[in-house]
């Protein structure tokens, strides 16, 4: 089946962007996404040491975060007490890797990631999923997380 002239400019448009977006193992990034990625590790870092305020540093104060599908948080006290909840676990996440796209002052991170921890009582546990993060850059050039989703995954098939 022929591609229409406008669906062959949109093919082409989407892969000039993604080549340059995208961030791969032996791939340079940019200044701009090593920035948006080291947020994201400040916050994992913080999250292993349960460390609410460096965790809380990384997000905007308005900020949503996705701990359960279809259940956006967005007040700060009630994030903070799901962090803190989510601490007793001991959990120690891991990526696959890390996409990052920049465009202008908003950014977008994903990352498949893998928890493992254990519950109160002794319990193993595990979890993975597909993180999907958008990260905005304020005044002073850090970036902060507006919106984190880390169950990206869930629409797609199993």
């Amino acid at each position: 089946m022929p591609v229409s002239l406008m669906n062959l400019v949109f093919i082409l448009a989407i892969s000039a962007v993604s080549a340059i977006a995208f961030s791969q193992p032996g791939v340079a990034m940019s200044q701009e996404e090593k920035r948006v990625l080291s947020t994201v590790e400040r916050m994992t870092a913080a999250f292993h040491k349960g460390d609410i305020a460096g965790v809380m540093a990384s997000y905007e104060p308005d900020a949503t975060v996705v701990f359960e599908p279809g259940a956006p948080v967005t007040d700060p006290a009630v994030l903070r007490q799901m962090f803190q909840g989510a601490f007793t676990l001991k959990p120690h996440f891991e990526y696959a890797g890390h996409e990052v796209y920049v465009q202008g002052d908003i950014a977008v991170h994903f990352a498949p990631w893998r928890m493992t921890g254990k519950s109160p009582d002794g319990m193993d546990v595990e979890n993975s999923g597909l993180s999907v993060a958008i990260l905005r850059k304020q005044p002073d050039g850090r970036w902060l997380m507006i919106f984190d989703n880390p169950h990206g995954q869930r629409l797609m098939p199993n």
